[in-house]
C-alpha cells in the first residue's frame, strides 16, 4: 500500500490570511483617508447600484471629496457572471485605473476580486483563473470591500465565486476560485448600511452565514483555529437574525449579524465548506436564484445527510443556537439542532423548497430575467428527473464539495438535491 493511500484527506491544514479590517458603525465614512493611504488616485468602484439607497452616491462623494478621481461600473449581477467582470476590466484599462472598491454584497466583491486577478494578468479571461491559487502574479491591484448585506463575508476571505456562461452557454457552470492574491486590501463592515437591505434578503444572506458557520465546524477538513469561530457565528446567528429581518433598523441586530457573517468567513477561510454551498453554486448555474436562498434550502437536507457522522458536532451546534440540551445525548441534541434551523428558516419567511421559488418570491429573484437566452429560458425550477440529475452532478464537481462532512457519490448526493428541490421538511423530524 503507498504512504499517500493510508493518509486521511486533509493531511495538512493551510492557515489562510485575512485582510485588514474596519467594523462599526460609521466606518465607511473613512473610506477615503484610507484609500489616500493605499495610494488610491484613480478608482474603479463595482457594485450592483444599490439604487434607491443612496449609498453609492454618498461614498463615492466622499471618495471625490478627498481628490479621487472615480469611475463606476454599477451592472455587477447577483451570481457575478464572467462577462461583468470582464466588461469591468475593460472599464478599469480604458480609465488607466489603479485601484478597485466594490460596495453591496458578495457579488459585488467577488466580482471585484476576479477584475483584479484578470487585471493583474493582462485582461486574460477571470474563468482561466477557477481553481485553487490559478493566479501567476501575486500583485494585483489594491481593492477597499464596503460590505453592505451581512451575508457572504467575501471582504475577509481568499475566496470568489462567478459563473461562467460562455465556455458551454447551454450549460452554464458556477464555479469558486480560492487565491491568496484576491483578498481584499482592507475590510469595511458598517451595519448601518445594512438598514435599508430588504427583509427577505436579510433573511437569505443570514442563511448564508449559517451555511459559512455549520459547514467549517463539521468539515473534513477539521481545522482546530476555525472550529471556535465557527461556533461563535452560529451562536451570533441564532440571537440575532430574526431581530435583524424584522426590525431592520435594530442596530444590536444588524451589528450582531455583521460580527456573525465576518467571523463565519474567516472560519470556512481555512476550515472549508461542503454541500450546502455545492447544492447552492448548482442551483444559482441554472436558475440564478440568489444564493442565501439556495444555502437556506438546502441547509437543512445537509445537516440531515450530514448528522450520521457528525453527531457529536451538531449536538454543539444545538448548544451554540442556544438550546438545553441537558438528558438529551448527541444524536437528540443534533436533532434539536435540525429543528431549530428548520425553526428559524420559517420565522423569517424563507421558502421551503426550490420549486417554490417563484418569480415573484423574493425581491431580488432573477428567475428568467435573462440576460443571456439560457436565464431567458429558465423562468421554472422544474425539479423533475433531469433537473436533479444535472444539478447533482454540478454538486459532485464543485470545489466545495471534498470538504464535507460525509462522503458524496452520485448516489448518495442525488435524494438529497431531490429533496431540495421537492421535498416536506418535516419529514426530516421523523
Amino acid at each position: 500500500m503507498q504512504v499517500e493511500e493510508m493518509l486521511p484527506l486533509f493531511p495538512i491544514k493551510e492557515f489562510h490570511p485575512f485582510p485588514r479590517g474596519l467594523l462599526g458603525p460609521g466606518s465607511h465614512e473613512i473610506i477615503g483617508p484610507e484609500a489616500l493611504k493605499l495610494g488610491f488616485k484613480k478608482t474603479l468602484v463595482m457594485t450592483s447600484g444599490l439604487r434607491g439607497s443612496n449609498i453609492i452616491e454618498k461614498i463615492v462623494g466622499s471618495l471625490k471629496y478627498h481628490g479621487l478621481d472615480v469611475v463606476v461600473y454599477d451592472k455587477v449581477e447577483s451570481n457575478p457572471k464572467d462577462y461583468n467582470v470582464m466588461d469591468a476590466v475593460a472599464l478599469y484599462q480604458q480609465n488607466n485605473c489603479d485601484s478597485f472598491v466594490s460596495i453591496g454584497g458578495g457579488s459585488s466583491h467577488d466580482a471585484c476580486k476576479g477584475a483584479r486577478v484578470s487585471v493583474a494578468h493582462d485582461g486574460r479571461n477571470v474563468n482561466e483563473f477557477e481553481g485553487f491559487n490559478k493566479s501567476e502574479n501575486p500583485k494585483n491591484p489594491p481593492h477597499i470591500a464596503v460590505s453592505t448585506t451581512a451575508g457572504t463575508g467575501s471582504e475577509t476571505s481568499w475566496a470568489y465565486v462567478i459563473t461562467d456562461t460562455t465556455t458551454d452557454p447551454n450549460n452554464p457552470h458556477k464555479y469558486v476560485a480560492f487565491d491568496d492574491a484576491c483578498v481584499t486590501s482592507l475590510a469595511i463592515d458598517d451595519p448601518v448600511l445594512y438598514y435599508s437591505c430588504p427583509i427577505d434578503y436579510t433573511a437569505q444572506c443570514g442563511f448564508d452565514v449559517l451555511a459559512h458557520a455549520s459547514e467549517p465546524y463539521v468539515s473534513r477538513i477539521n481545522f482546530q483555529t476555525s472550529l471556535g469561530n465557527a461556533l461563535h457565528a452560529i451562536k451570533l446567528t441564532a440571537e440575532n437574525l430574526r431581530e435583524a429581518v424584522w426590525n431592520p433598523q435594530s442596530l444590536p441586530g444588524r451589528e450582531g449579524m455583521m460580527y456573525a457573517q465576518y467571523i463565519a468567513a474567516q472560519a470556512f477561510n481555512s476550515g472549508g465548506l461542503g454541500i450546502i454551498h455545492s447544492i447552492s453554486h448548482a442551483v444559482s448555474a441554472f436558475y440564478d436564484t440568489h444564493h442565501g436562498l439556495n444555502n437556506a434550502i438546502a441547509l437543512p437536507r445537509v445537516w440531515a445527510f450530514n448528522m450520521p457522522v457528525a453527531y457529536k458536532r451538531f449536538a454543539d451546534i444545538a448548544r451554540a443556537m442556544g438550546l438545553d440540551t441537558h438528558g438529551l445525548n448527541d444524536v437528540q441534541a443534533a436533532e434539536a439542532a435540525l429543528a431549530a434551523a428548520i425553526r428559524l428558516l420559517r420565522d423569517v419567511g424563507i421558502p421551503e423548497r426550490f420549486v417554490d421559488v417563484k418569480q415573484d418570491s423574493y425581491s431580488k429573484n432573477r428567475l428568467g430575467q435573462g440576460p443571456t437566452k439560457f436565464y431567458e429560458n429558465a423562468k421554472v425550477i422544474t425539479g423533475d428527473d433531469a433537473d436533479v440529475d444535472r444539478l447533482t452532478n454540478h454538486v459532485l464537481g464543485d470545489a466545495c464539495t471534498p470538504g464535507n462532512a460525509k462522503e458524496c457519490t452520485f448516489e448518495t448526493v442525488r435524494p438529497v438535491v431531490e429533496h431540495c428541490m421537492t421535498g416536506d421538511l418535516d419529514d426530516l423530524l421523523t
